[in-house]
């Protein structure tokens, strides 16, 4: 760990000089409190970082929440090993694009019998909160049990020991999406009434108290836990599609669902602050985690060792660092093809910005977290699926 300043503390050895800047942006901000906290994957963002921990007294910074609210993994570890499992994976991969709705924009075309319970349970959450999500997306329950596109992914891997888990990463959908948006907008245009001085305006923020402070808090809220509910309902059709591959039932040994695009209320230091992670995963001690690499290189199982001064976090993944566009412009399907060696994927151009080369390795990561989490489970993938 680099203590950069007193109000910024780094866990990143790869860090460019734009990322330190502009989390040195957000760190000067006067509602933050103790520090920042940066993690090994940081790499620059939409207004404030992404991989760090942002803790406020009185206020949140909803574009240090982000876009894809509540956005995280869930994995599922099963009583298979990978001998168990047959020769025809792309047979596999098939039925998992043909279950669950890919890329953005996508959709289910009608409510899945398993998607009934958790739609209800989100209408009467949403009736709580006094809002319809309709207002944000009409088709709001047809996108549960939906993928999207960037760094989404289903996949199915095994660890060290051979056991296979089945493993998914994604978020709130276009509604949370909808939902971040219009609150990051109003943020801005608080600001300009105010004639707030900041050093990006998507560093805005909404004030405790107020309004539309409380009114982004239920929604937040519920766009968090949609989130959730949506990699649950993937989780099953994923599951679902895997027994009637292998032709017997999994047993899950467990289950694991943690976000690491998200804002809750926490004690640090002595005083209540709003912990917003923005691409980091809460790590107290004992807690569950799932720190993903690239599509082509090792994910973790771990847990947390409640590290004080990374106000109990750890990175969420391997962090980019190309951008989607230079890595476009670097890096081609031939040396996609390559890197996705021994794994069951669809090759297609519009993954070339996937390429593990355009991340930071992910064991450099791992080293830099030693003192953030514990490793229980190093995974290989066996079958990955991406959106467009």
């Amino acid at each position: 760990m680099e203590a950069i300043n007193s109000r910024l503390l780094s866990w990143a050895s790869i860090l460019d000089e734009e990322t330190r800047r502009q989390a040195l942006a957000t760190a000067t901000l006067p509602f933050i409190y103790p520090h920042l906290a940066l993690m090994p994957d940081a790499h620059l963002g939409k207004g404030a970082t992404v991989g760090s921990v942002i803790p406020t007294v009185g206020a949140i910074i909803p574009a240090a929440v982000g876009v894809d609210i509540g956005c995280g993994m869930i994995a599922v570890r099963t009583q298979y090993t990978q001998q168990d499992l047959p020769k025809d994976l792309a047979r596999l991969r098939v039925a998992i694009e043909r279950a669950v709705p890919l890329s953005a924009g996508h959709f289910n075309r009608s409510v899945t019998p398993t998607a009934r319970p958790r739609l209800a349970e989100l209408r009467r959450m949403a009736a709580a909160a006094g809002f319809d999500p309709a207002r944000y997306a009409a088709n709001w329950e047809l996108q549960l049990g939906s993928l999207g596109s960037g760094n989404h992914f289903i996949e199915v891997c095994a660890d060290e020991n051979y056991a296979v888990w089945l493993f998914l990463h994604s978020g709130s959908r276009g509604v949370g999406n909808k939902i971040a948006q219009r609150h990051i907008a109003e943020a801005r245009a608080l600001a300009l009434r105010r004639n707030t001085a900041l050093p990006d305006r998507d560093l805005a923020h909404l004030e405790e108290g107020t309004t539309e402070f409380q009114r982004y808090i239920r929604e937040l809220r519920w766009a968090q836990h949609f989130a959730l509910l949506n990699r649950e309902e993937m989780m099953d059709r994923l599951i679902q599609q895997f027994e009637k591959w292998i032709g017997g039932p999994v047993r899950e040994l467990e289950r694991i669902n943690c976000h690491h695009n998200f804002t809750a209320q926490e004690t640090h230091y002595g005083k209540a602050v709003w912990v917003s992670r923005k691409g980091a995963i809460r790590a107290q001690a004992g807690d569950p985690g799932l720190i993903p690499g690239s599509m082509g290189t090792a994910s973790y199982v771990v847990v947390g060792l409640g590290n004080r001064a990374s106000l109990n976090s750890s990175p969420h993944g391997a962090g980019r660092e190309y951008s989607r566009t230079a890595a476009r412009k670097t890096f081609s399907l031939t040396q996609l093809k390559a890197a996705m060696q021994g794994i069951e994927f669809r090759p297609r151009e519009a993954f070339i910005d996937e390429i593990p080369a355009a991340y930071k390795p992910i064991d450099v990561i791992m080293r830099d977290s030693a003192d953030l989490v514990r490793v229980r489970h190093k995974l290989r993938q066996l079958v990955n699926v991406k959106g467009d």
